[in-house]
């Protein structure tokens, strides 16, 4: 696709490239706190319905873009995409998060899982990716994501949510070879599917390492990271895929940003745990970084808002490669004016940082 953007600011922060002021979107900017994407959610009939169907999925990605001015879309889908296509069942129960009829628990489980058919079973999230990089006609860059190897396995291993994903940590430690098998079994079905992405026209790949954080250092390394850092060596041996920037984002793995900075990656997504000035030095310039307001804060008063989106700008200071954003996911109960204040205001203060 060669429509030209209209914004790459976004695109450039990610190169660490100045730009006129600081880019954001927000994790989950397409969600329950809009009321668009709950009539929508409703006529799809489950979140299901919804993902899995190109022409919904594509309306709930551009709903946030006609309420503020983001600076990037973001693919409406699930994470758990990739372990739904290899058949485990995957459900999810009204309150209680994801579930799948069938875990795997042992050799014989993970023997008989295989890189998904992209065109296939995953047919839909590419469809989806065409008709909403279409539709947004250069407005701003389309990210495409998936699930972390190891974020994927604690849910296919576990059967469900848990606070510790102990199932699969037990197996890390009982059964190394079976996980490792296993982790390497997503990462190549991971590393496909955001190849499959960029083709169908995504302009920046992200890879949510949701609970990385559970890990300690050294099974972090091990289990998490050298997963992701295969995907990302092999979407740079990908001829699509190799100009596009990845982001890792592994939530409450902020010890690990100077390890993770070596990954390949363009970008590291940061929670609110760590001052993103502390994060920058951990980098020492390596990658851009993208965060990190707590999403509790999305709650206060606009006041606020303003506040606290200053001083995370004031943080990363007037330098190049950060890309604003939540710390995690926008919370259901946010009040849909409470994004176009921070919004406004991340453009309005980044813009007085740069001396614009």
């Amino acid at each position: 696709m060669t429509d030209a953007l209209k914004n790459d600011r976004f695109l450039r922060a990610l190169r660490r490239e100045p730009t006129d002021t600081t880019p954001i979107w927000v994790m989950r900017q397409a969600g329950r706190y809009l009321p668009e994407y709950r009539a929508t959610r409703e006529r799809a009939g489950s979140f299901m319905g919804l993902a899995q169907n190109p022409e919904y999925a594509c309306e709930v990605t551009l709903q946030p873009l006609e309420r503020f001015e983001l600076d990037a879309a973001i693919l409406f889908s699930d994470i758990l995409t990739i372990p739904d296509a290899m058949g485990l069942g995957l459900s999810f129960a009204h309150g209680e998060g994801p579930q799948f009829a069938h875990p795997v628990r042992n050799a014989a489980d993970v023997a008989k899982l295989a890189v998904p058919d992209m065109d296939g079973e995953l047919r839909y999230v590419m469809d989806a990716v065409r008709l909403i990089r279409r539709e947004l006609r250069g407005r701003v860059p389309l990210i495409g994501f998936s699930g972390s190897p190891w974020t994927l396995a604690c849910y296919m291993v576990e059967g469900a949510g848990s606070r510790d994903f102990a199932t699969l940590k037990a197996m890390c430690w009982n059964e190394p070879k079976l996980a490792h098998q296993l982790l390497d079994t997503l990462a190549q079905s991971v590393a496909t599917y955001l190849i499959a992405q960029a083709a169908a026209g995504a302009q920046a790949l992200m890879i949510f390492d949701t609970w990385g954080g559970l890990l300690g250092p050294a099974p972090f390394r091990e289990f998490s990271l050298r997963y992701m850092a295969q995907i990302v060596a092999a979407l740079k041996a990908d001829a699509t895929a190799r100009e596009l920037p990845v982001i890792l984002f592994s939530k409450g793995a902020g010890a690990h940003l100077a390890d993770m900075a070596g990954s390949g990656c363009a970008a590291l997504g940061v929670d609110w745990t760590i001052d993103l000035a502390d994060a920058r030095r951990a980098v020492a310039g390596k990658v851009a970084l993208q965060g990190n307001l707590d999403p509790a804060v999305m709650r206060a008063s606009p006041e606020v808002i303003r506040r606290e989106a200053r001083a995370v700008l004031d943080s990363y200071g007037n330098h190049p490669g950060h890309v604003f954003n939540l710390g995690h996911g926008i919370t259901p109960e946010v009040d849909p004016d409470n994004l176009k204040v921070l919004v406004d205001e991340v453009h309005a203060y980044g813009c007085i940082l740069r001396g614009s």
